[in-house]
């Protein structure tokens, strides 16, 4: 058994062994009437900036005495949850009516602070019973007011929570904030809040193993699953026709110059080869800068193999909605694991291209010359700027409309559930980004432009700058974000990601170019 099958081996089966684990952080709790059910403050923070968050009571909100910090898991650290134990007391199937549980002063500093909070429409986020609970702390009254000095400013002091219990055990909670208890924090004066809240109990016969199908529901709706399918359909056809239309081409000018070369081989041996022929002793000519190229393929290796698993994990249902930092705990878990796959890919290339203290043959099918050949004048629309550009806008024209969907859940508050059709379409990026690489290497070739290592590279990588000119648009034209904070987390986690889609695709470009180059000059007699 080689040493990279072995090793994804082990990797495959350390990362399925931890996904129970992932699972298990699921509350299973079971409770009797009067029973305390833990409930933690999250954190607050404006809905249109989902990555600037603020724990709870860093707003003035009344602070119960013993508040205690929940021991975080890992992932729950990782996805920035600042857990603490809230001010309601929720007991299992204890109702309660408008009960105040706190009375305060607010100074003219914390009628500012709600205020602009309100303004920026802060939403607080709770946990009870590892269920989420949102709302909003607050409304603006823009009513028939064009002026913003005319706008009035409320807090709400009055929650209602309506939860729905099956047997021992809670399935659902919904909290809603009564519009008419309000607070005016519209002048900048002291004013007296009673905080209150209400609780109802309601049985239901959803059993537990179902409560966060509600939560899932969202992205399984009728309409959103016809834009998803809309969007594959649309995707496998705009592929299907370019994809076949190129191949047709391809496979008939490979044809042909398989009969050419043939005849003239035949005709005359001292005749003058032409084309990509012309270049064999050249070809596999190692690229420039062979350390920096081997490590960017094993580096693009690991990044595959980690997409790979990660959709291995989302297929079988670990990442179900709220499974608080499941998600970035297999990401950091598997790309420590999958560390080893990117140094052994790299090391072996970089053996292989000759590297520095190392002896290995590279297997090529023709022989290489002592000098280089040569390369001819080539027209602009043949260099490398404008040739990722061609290759990276049909493997993106594949993607696009999907990708919304993710920027709506990564950078907004939906719910991202049907994992199958993402895979689909990832299946199809790959399938697209390594036919069009295969398509411009032959091209490249043709025109007796050898050098064609890193151009497949770079052509296989280029969607990943379409995906990060795409977040230019998402950002400024589909998405309400502002502020320095959440700008600098946007397009400077979004530049990490796209950096990692540039290496993956990459490194899926060249293979298959590798692949293709290798066939044609192993097909054809060279001296």
């Amino acid at each position: 058994m080689k040493p990279p099958t072995t090793l994804l081996l082990f990797v495959g089966a350390l990362i399925f062994f931890a996904a129970g684990n992932v699972r298990s952080d699921a509350s299973d709790h079971r409770y009797k009437e009067g029973d305390s059910v833990p409930l933690y403050a999250n954190k607050v923070g404006p809905f249109h900036n989902p990555s600037e968050t603020y724990r709870y009571f860093d707003l003035p909100f009344c602070v119960p005495e013993g508040v205690k910090d929940k021991k975080e898991a890992f992932g729950e650290v990782l996805n920035g949850d600042r857990l603490v134990s809230a001010p309601y007391k929720l007991s299992f199937r204890d109702e309660k009516d408008s009960e105040t549980y706190c009375k305060k002063k607010l100074s003219r500093k914390e009628v500012e602070q709600f205020r602009r909070a309100v303004e920026k429409d802060y939403y607080f986020q709770m946990y009870y019973d590892d269920l989420p609970i949102w709302g909003f702390i607050g409304k603006v009254d823009k009513e028939s007011k064009s002026d913003p000095s005319e706008f009035k400013y409320f807090l709400y002091k009055h929650i209602q929570f309506e939860i729905l219990y099956n047997n021992d055990r809670v399935i659902e909670i919904n909290a809603r904030m009564d519009p008419h208890s309000l607070v005016d924090l519209t002048e900048d004066k002291e004013v007296f809040a009673e905080f209150m809240y209400t609780v109802k109990w309601k049985e239901t016969e959803t059993p537990f193993e179902k409560r966060m199908d509600k939560y899932a529901m969202s992205s399984s709706l009728p309409h959103h699953l016809e834009i998803h399918w809309f969007s594959i359909i649309n995707s496998c056809v705009t592929v299907l026709l370019l994809t076949g239309f190129l191949a047709t081409i391809l496979m008939r000018v490979l044809k042909n110059d398989f009969m050419k070369y043939a005849q003239d081989e035949e005709a005359a041996d001292d005749q003058e080869e032409t084309g990509w022929k012309n270049i064999h002793g050249d070809v596999f000519r190692f690229p420039k800068h062979k350390s920096l190229f081997a490590a960017s393929l094993g580096s693009g290796t690991q990044l595959f193999t980690l997409t790979i698993f990660i959709f291995m994990l989302s297929l079988v249902g670990v990442f179900y909605p709220y499974n608080r930092g499941a998600l970035f705990t297999a990401l950091v878990v598997i790309y420590a694991l999958t560390s080893g796959i990117a140094g052994y890919t790299a090391s072996s290339f970089y053996c292989q291209l000759e590297g520095k203290n190392w002896v290995t043959e590279f297997q090529a099918p023709v022989r290489t010359t002592k000098y280089p050949r040569e390369i001819p004048p080539l027209p602009w629309y043949r260099s490398a700027v404008p040739q990722m550009a061609m290759a990276g806008f049909l493997p993106f024209s594949a993607i696009y409309i999907e990708l919304y969907y993710i920027f709506a859940s990564v950078w907004g508050h939906r719910i991202y559930t049907i994992y199958s059709i993402l895979f689909i379409v990832f299946i199809i990026l790959l399938i697209v980004t390594a036919f069009i690489t295969v398509a411009l290497t032959y091209f490249q070739l043709a025109a007796e432009d050898h050098e064609w290592w890193w151009r497949s590279f770079l052509c296989g990588g280029s969607t990943g700058l379409f995906i990060y000119a795409y977040c230019l648009y998402y950002y400024y034209a589909r998405s309400d974000m502002s502020g320095f904070m959440q700008t600098s987390f946007f397009f400077g986690y979004m530049a990490c990601i796209c950096y990692g889609f540039f290496l993956m695709l990459g490194t899926v470009g060249f293979r298959a170019a590798l692949l293709f180059v290798r066939h044609i000059y192993r097909s054809i007699k060279c001296e």
